[in-house]
């Protein structure tokens, strides 16, 4: 017979929190429960990486149970296969063990934490859900900060945030004098540039035998396999990531946050995908590491090499983790599950098919879409401004955009992935998380990357043979959906230009964009 215990606890594979109070106090009649699911593999189509990245990150975190003294079963796809629902698995491990209360940590993702809401209410055992300790705001705290359909600002929050959490303070003002130092983060990589560029720091965590599973069991996944991860799975592996960026990439994070290249690669390293980006959104959204120790780490260090690092470098950092991350967790949760099927541009175009391969002649795309596949990772302008700006000014199905974004990146769980896409990205909440459509034409992909100048089209181009296809789109979009947008202050200038064109070029412009849009599969 099996041995008996009075308490289950689940640990989701994005819950992996040593610091967490559960773990605080040794108790022989608790068991914790880490399981590989059909379930999560399957709700979207992964990038292989990030299934493997998890999954040896869960099997990791066991182990460091394990030696704490804790009781953990770790449950591969070989012993949970049978079970189609992560209710179906509970239901078998409660009769199993003889368990009198099951408790688990509120879940980040909606469909989770509704699953196990109900599940919950239907077992004839106790049970008790807790906060996941993780984020700056508990989740009691975040309707205190957010409402349901409100229009809200990232500015104004980041602000408070700074105050309350006495982040980057001099008393009551801000550090250096100003809150926000984003306009001079906007630099686009030169060619003595390049040669400068730190090599990343990566790993190598065998994960062939994940890979051994998900063939057995005939998980489908995309992307490029690689049997060793590259990523952290650990927290002293976050740990040393974190040091690293902290000495070869913070100094200059800032200064070329918003800035993409292509040529910055040899035969021997690999640089351009990582740039000078921390890369620890992996170990952040899977709760190896936490936000708090990340950005103390980082002001801690700024504070003692003033010499060589200046403020715009580390508050642009700071920005992207007690600003926009805790930011759009809370538009997430407020606004759930109705956020999920918002259209507010009624955007019905598929996903075209080179986002699964990168066969694209537009180079921008095909960098960005490449090394998604390639490394499940793109920094942020080439999520919001290459690829999204592609998906929204050529009106494909957010509910589409959604799933890539959510299968393709390493760090993509919900609450983070679909207010970066559905809502900053594609404007599909009208409005909720950005103040406007963040549509760009050509010309900000060549302001802010050498992209340009190695692709068949022409980026000056707006109509005729090999025009770059994001600036007709681009003015298809603006003249599409000028009832909703010509009242932003910040696009009069945009019509006003559109207006000034003779009726003949906007018609050539249209054609343009029309003949694109019935071939986005060949472009």
């Amino acid at each position: 017979m099996s041995q008996t215990y009075q308490t289950l606890r689940l640990i989701l594979g994005d819950q992996l929190n040593a610091g967490h109070s559960w773990y605080n106090t040794k108790d022989e009649g608790t068991l914790y429960v880490i399981a590989e699911l059909n379930q999560e593999t399957s709700y979207v189509k992964h990038h292989v990486q990030k299934v493997c990245a998890f999954f040896a990150a869960m099997k990791a975190f066991s182990v460091a149970l394990q030696k704490a003294g804790h009781n953990v079963s770790h449950l591969t796809l070989d012993d949970t296969h049978q079970f189609a629902t992560l209710p179906e698995l509970l239901n078998s491990l409660i009769a199993k063990y003889g368990i009198a209360k099951f408790e688990y940590q509120l879940p980040d993702e909606y469909r989770l934490r509704d699953q196990l809401s109900t599940f919950c209410a239907q077992i004839d055992i106790d049970s008790g859900a807790y906060e996941s300790e993780h984020f700056y705001l508990s989740d009691s705290e975040l309707s205190s900060y957010f409402s349901a359909g409100k229009k809200h600002r990232l500015e104004a929050f980041y602000r408070k945030m700074r105050v309350r959490f006495n982040i980057l303070m001099d008393g009551s003002t801000p550090f250096g004098g100003e809150w926000n130092f984003d306009s001079n983060n906007r630099n686009k990589l030169k060619q003595k540039d390049l040669s400068e560029i730190p090599e990343p720091l990566v790993f190598a965590n065998d994960v062939s035998d994940v890979w051994e599973r998900l063939q057995r069991h005939q998980v489908s996944t995309f992307g490029i396999y690689e049997a060793n991860s590259l990523w952290p799975i650990t927290r002293a592996q976050a740990k040393e990531l974190l040091r690293s960026f902290c000495e070869t990439q913070l100094p200059k994070f800032g200064f070329f946050q918003d800035a993409m290249t292509c040529k910055a690669d040899d035969m021997y390293t690999k640089k351009q995908w990582s740039l000078y980006h921390s890369r620890l959104s992996f170990a952040l959204n899977s709760k190896i590491i936490s936000p708090q120790f990340v950005v103390d780490t980082v002001v801690a260090y700024f504070v003692q090499h003033q010499q060589e690092i200046d403020i715009a470098q580390v508050e642009g950092f700071v920005r992207q983790i007690i600003g926009w991350r805790e930011f759009v967790r809370g538009i997430y949760w407020v606004n759930m599950p109705q956020y999920a099927e918002l259209n507010e541009l009624d955007a019905k175009r598929d996903l075209p098919d080179w986002f699964w391969n990168g066969k694209t002649h537009m180079n921008c795309q095909k960098h960005a879409v490449k090394q998604s596949l390639d490394y499940a990772y793109a920094h942020h302008i080439q999520r919001l401004m290459v690829t999204g700006n592609f998906c929204l000014i050529a009106g494909i199905d957010p509910r589409q955009v959604d799933d890539w974004y959510l299968g393709v990146y390493i760090d993509a769980i919900e609450w983070v992935e679909m207010p970066n896409t559905r809502g900053m990205s594609q404007f599909a909440d009208g409005g909720i998380v950005g103040s406007k459509a963040y549509a760009a034409s050509g010309n900000y992909v060549n302001k802010m990357s050498d992209y340009c100048s190695d692709c068949q089209y022409d980026i000056k181009s707006v109509a005729g043979d090999n025009a770059c296809p994001l600036n007709s789109l681009y003015w298809h979009f603006m003249d599409t959906h000028e009832g909703k947008f010509s009242s932003n202050p910040r696009n009069r200038m945009v019509y006003a230009n559109w207006r000034k064109k003779a009726p003949e070029q906007r018609a050539l412009i249209m054609e343009q964009a029309a003949y694109y849009l019935d071939n986005l599969n060949k472009l």
